[in-house]
């Protein structure tokens, strides 16, 4: 009986190995060994294997019996979905720095852009133009209110007549049905702060038509933080539609803290059926305008307005006064804040605050001289600034929220021109060191969670954001011991570290840490 046993077994193996040995050997054009495997979801990670072929993931698992043009042994890496930036700004950059490095290697692989109501007005035409230049990152695009706007109104401080209402409705239905994402506001810049709420719950319904997410940077982030909350709510909650609030934030010294009042409010909005997300950069210093600290309604109708309007004393002085209280609220005694990050006019201000500027330039060291010399470096056409106000235990309660995502509210940078916030470098390499890896603010799983396939669920990206068999190949292979941001606030332009290989549709865009030059990303729609 024993004999008779030994040999159905000697069999059946003999048979196996002999089946496997004349099935043929299968293929893929990238072949990951080894990996730790993150695959989105905030599940736990496993080891495997990926195959990925033709731009898209073949099988994932314990692959045996495999070849591939390319072997990536991934012992020791982490691979996840790549990382999905809903919070950028890369109109004109993209023609600069098509390889999108500062992305790339800090493990991004798509973009959404068309942020704060700034974008092309012409979907269509912007997104065509990304499949042209072939970036080496894929690009979605919200359609900005304020571009918008400015198409039909110009800059004016004033309503839209409805023949106007019904142009910026006419731009947004044509804009979603050429693949806009969604719909952006920029409530604190003009002319979105010239717009009242119903005009933006009018846009949003027509974005809703097409299963649209409204993206708000609210009216403010600071004093009145609650109330543009409420605003942005109610504008999703109206027009029916998902709502991603921006840069989610409490600003300035006198706020700190308020963090605990404005998580509530979304939490309680989720509670009650709205679809509202938020998303955060790591940082404690914000990034905008230098025309942002003055009052809006000088701003109005374009340069040479506010120029004309600058000229004049009295209202010169009126300006001054403004920018004082708000500095008094900040029980700040200079504006020591606001650093230039780049001043086209004289470069030589860049990295200096407005404080340090104004000693540079051998002026009195008075506020009062200071708010002076914001207004004439608004008369020579303004600034873009890195603003220093966030309290670092706010930036740790709003992250531990669990739908969040991350975001660098950042361009595509060309190396060493200005001096931008890090932030455009290391956005998700600083959350992988400082919050998950030394800080323990939250845990990896879900840290990738939010950077892929969250941010896929809020935008509608069908095949991306997951680890998944078919789904597009965008892959970050990551040495989770080694990640880490190097930019700094006074040398920004450094990259991330710690990102050996980056994927894109199935094409090695970072191969063991270096850009390979590869420009395969594609404009998604949609």
């Amino acid at each position: 009986m024993l004999n008779k046993l030994s040999l159905v077994l000697f069999f059946i193996v003999f048979t196996t190995v002999s089946l496997e040995a004349q099935m043929p050997a299968q293929t893929a054009d990238i072949l990951i060994k080894n990996a730790k495997i993150l695959d989105g979801t905030g599940n736990s990670w496993f080891y495997g294997d990926i195959a990925v072929s033709g731009g898209k993931i073949l099988q994932i698992g314990k692959l045996s019996g495999w070849t591939a043009k390319k072997v990536i042994d991934a012992t020791g890496l982490v691979a996840a979905p790549g990382f999905i930036d809903v919070h950028t700004h890369i109109e004109g950059d993209e023609v600069k720095n098509p390889e999108a490095t500062n992305f790339i290697y800090d493990g991004v692989t798509t973009v959404i852009t068309g942020n704060c109501g700034s974008s092309d007005a012409n979907i269509g035409r912007y997104l065509r133009k990304i499949d042209s230049l072939q970036t080496s990152v894929n690009v979605a695009a919200l359609v900005g209110h304020n571009d918008v706007r400015k198409k039909v109104m110009g800059r004016a401080s004033r309503n839209p007549t409805e023949t106007e209402m019904q142009a910026m409705e006419t731009i947004v239905d044509k804009a979603m049905r050429d693949g806009a994402v969604g719909m952006s506001t920029g409530l604190i810049y003009i002319p979105g702060t010239y717009s009242t709420t119903e005009e933006i719950v009018r846009l949003a319904k027509v974005a809703a038509k097409y299963n649209g997410v409204y993206a708000s940077h609210m009216r403010d982030e600071g004093d009145s933080v609650v109330a543009a909350i409420e605003e942005a709510l109610y504008i999703g909650s109206t027009a029916n539609l998902p709502v991603q609030i921006s840069h989610f934030k409490v600003s300035g010294q006198q706020n700190w803290g308020r963090s605990a009042q404005t998580l509530p409010l979304i939490l309680n909005a989720r509670k009650n059926g709205l679809d509202v997300t938020i998303d955060q950069y790591p940082y404690t210093a914000s990034s905008t305008s230098l025309s942002t600290l003055m009052p809006d309604w000088v701003l109005a109708d374009g340069q040479d307005s506010i120029v004309a309007r600058l000229a004049n004393p009295a209202i010169r002085k009126e300006v001054a006064n403004y920018m004082l209280a708000r500095l008094a609220k900040r029980k700040l005694k200079h504006f020591s804040y606001p650093v230039v990050a780049y001043f086209a006019k004289d470069t030589t201000l860049n990295g200096k605050s407005i404080e340090e500027v104004n000693i540079f330039l051998g002026k009195k060291h008075t506020a009062k001289q200071e708010a002076e010399t914001i207004i004439q470096m608004m008369e020579k056409g303004g600034a873009s600034m890195v603003f220093h106000g966030m309290s670092e235990l706010d930036i740790k309660a709003i992250m531990r929220y669990p739908f969040n995502m991350f975001a660098s509210d950042a361009s595509i940078r060309v190396y060493n021109e200005g001096n931008p916030h890090p932030r455009g470098y290391g956005t998700n390499a600083r959350v992988l060191k400082k919050y998950v890896r030394e800080e323990n603010v939250i845990g990896l799983e879900e840290a990738v969670r939010r950077m892929t396939s969250l941010p896929a669920q809020k935008f509608g990206f069908t095949n991306r954001g997951l680890l998944r068999q078919n789904f597009a190949a965008d892959i970050v292979l990551f040495n989770e011991a080694d990640v880490g941001d190097r930019a700094e606030y006074k040398n920004p332009h450094q990259y991330a570290v710690g990102f050996n290989y980056v994927i894109v549709n199935g094409v090695v865009t970072i191969d063991s840490g270096v850009h390979t030059g590869a420009r395969a990303g594609v404009a998604i729609r949609k």
